[in-house]
């Protein structure tokens, strides 16, 4: 596990190396107290996507009087429209704000990601089909063959493509039958595309620097992929010591 700390352009600044064991939000404090202490640094805010920056590690921000910008999850998304923080009608192409208990969150949505999405369902739904149209064709050439153990199979491959919450399949006969929970498909459909920040910085931070930010962590993505294998091939490792895998990962 490598972690990877870059400025405002995306050029890295500092590499630390843990144990591969260890998550992402782990290797967030050590990061906040580098910053602090061995550089120094005042103000200063930490841009990471929502699997990196949670309650925890803000709270240790707010202790250093350091600011944060991350996303939230589709779930937390969810649960701020119940409670009335916003609606969604609010995403829209458009950046929009919205202002609740000190933190902004800004949202947007992008045609462009609703599509894709669309698509991968679709994919999804086209696979089933053809594995459900296989099995179907097997029990029909195996007479003795049990329905009960196609059905299984059938359902666990739905589970397998993450589609379940709106695929399943029923049998008829000696036929498996590939249904839609249109209510629940709708349901899954409704944020496609939608995605939320959530910031701590003042209001004279503008929503578009909020945004166009976070959209740089593509930089530090990019200098992940051009260390990890693209041109300096951190991986695969030869070195078996954690003194030599340190070094290797500081000279790349």
């Amino acid at each position: 596990m490598a972690g990877l700390l870059c400025d405002d352009k995306g050029i890295p600044v500092s590499i630390e190396i843990f144990p591969g064991s260890t998550t992402d939000t782990k290797t967030f404090s050590n990061q906040i107290k580098k910053t602090a202490t061995d550089f120094g640094c005042q103000k200063v805010t930490f841009v990471g996507d929502r699997g990196m920056i949670k309650n925890k590690q803000i709270e240790e921000l707010r202790e250093n009087e350091f600011h944060y910008i991350t996303g939230i999850s589709k779930a937390q998304i969810q649960k701020l429209i119940r409670t009335g923080v916003f609606q969604l009608g609010l995403f829209e192409v458009n950046l929009c704000e919205v202002k609740y208990e000190g933190e902004r969150y800004i949202l947007r949505y992008n045609p462009v990601r609703a599509e894709e999405m669309k698509a991968v369902r679709l994919e999804k739904q086209k696979t089933i089909k053809k594995y459900i149209k296989g099995k179907n064709e097997y029990l029909k050439e195996h007479p003795r063959a049990k329905i009960e153990v196609a059905l299984e199979k059938a359902n666990s491959k739905i589970k397998q493509l993450k589609a379940n919450k709106w695929l399943f399949v029923e049998e008829k006969g000696r036929k498996l039958i590939l249904q839609i929970d249109r209510e629940k498909l709708n349901k899954a459909e409704e944020l496609d595309g939608c995605y939320c920040l959530k910031t701590d910085l003042p209001a004279s931070v503008s929503k578009n620097t909020v945004h166009n930010r976070y959209k740089d962590l593509a930089l530090v993505e990019q200098a992940f992929r051009a260390s990890k294998t693209i041109n300096l091939e951190m991986r695969p490792w030869y070195v078996i010591t954690e003194q030599s895998s340190r070094g290797r990962a500081l000279i790349i």
